[in-house]
């Protein structure tokens, strides 16, 4: 098992539902090799959990400022979290 692999939580707020943030962020995450998932909340934001090497985890959190090209990010929550194991990258 890898140690050097680290967890974030983001809560990003904007024109983040209805524009493929989910199925963008996933296509991101896997590009990247990274694992967790992401889902819409009922409040408009979208929430994700991502997991990997430090690095690439950075490069995620740097296209979350982005989004999708129909996307309007507003703002980027993330926190460092307990390394959690997941299967891959998921869409809930």
């Amino acid at each position: 098992m890898m140690t050097d692999q680290i967890c974030i939580h983001c809560i990003i707020s904007g024109k983040v539902q209805g524009v493929w943030f989910r199925a963008s962020t996933k296509a991101q995450a896997d590009a990247l090799g990274l694992t967790g998932w992401v889902r819409n909340l009922s409040d408009g934001r979208v929430e994700v959990m991502a997991c990997g090497d430090p690095k690439l985890v950075d490069a995620l959190k740097a296209w979350f400022k982005i989004g999708p090209r129909l996307a309007r990010v507003d703002e980027c929550i993330s926190n460092d979290v307990p390394v959690q194991t997941f299967i891959g990258f998921q869409v809930l």
